[in-house]
């Protein structure tokens, strides 16, 4: 299996997104004392890719196809997101990656993507119509969003506690098959499913914890 260097591009925390200010909720967790070793941030990861990070993946992936409705993706996973901060901060990461990639991959959906919303469409819908632009597969675009979802997290948990990076990316490394069959599993449901019908697994914690992160005076991470 060949590694497409757009997808290498897209995947690398350098290309400005913002994303760098985000935690992925680790801030929060953090702070509640759920999260204070490698082992504790090995039992998040694994929350996350068994939720949320699936339900990012599988739009990303349903946006990447060509002939998707981005509006009826952006609402379907809009309404999977019960949190208003979860959603505002979504919707932001999307605007802000579509800023880079209209130099970098100009296409028309493009038009199409920002009119779903008047503040921007949802960051894995974004992703999976700039996936397409860039020339990747739905499985490129879904492996892209569970690595990102995997480096913000292990990133924050760095700066935060103090970790051990090797340790931490140790952790990483050893998530890799999951993500390829997380990945593979996004791209079947992108191509077999209509956007109803996508994975809708949430976390009321992650939502409850991203509301009350909100309200913090002083914080390092914006979610």
């Amino acid at each position: 299996m060949s590694t497409s260097a757009a997808l290498l591009l897209l995947a690398d925390s350098r290309f400005p997104t913002g994303a760098h200010a985000h935690s992925s909720g680790i801030e929060a967790s953090h702070a509640r004392g759920d999260v204070r070793s490698v082992a504790d941030l090995e039992v998040f990861l694994e929350g996350r890719l068994l939720t949320t990070a699936s339900v990012d993946a599988a739009f990303t992936a349903a946006a990447c196809v060509e002939e998707a409705s981005l509006d009826a993706l952006d609402h379907e996973l809009a309404i999977r997101t019960p949190s208003p901060r979860l959603r505002a901060v979504s919707r932001t990461l999307g605007r802000q990656l579509l800023r880079p990639a209209e130099r970098a991959w100009p296409n028309e959906r493009y038009a199409m993507l920002r009119a779903v919303h008047r503040d921007g469409p949802m960051q894995p819908v974004a992703l999976g119509v700039v996936s397409a632009a860039a020339g990747l597969t739905p499985r490129d675009a879904a492996l892209c969003s569970l690595h990102h979802l995997v480096g913000a997290v292990t990133t924050a948990a760095v700066r935060l506690m103090g970790l051990d990076p090797f340790e931490v990316h140790a952790l990483a490394a050893r998530r890799a098959p999951r993500l390829d069959q997380l990945a593979s599993l996004a791209a079947e449901l992108a191509t077999t499913c209509d956007s109803a019908e996508l994975p809708a697994a949430n976390s009321v914690l992650a939502d409850i914890l991203a509301e009350h992160h909100a309200t913090w005076e002083v914080r390092l991470f914006a979610s």
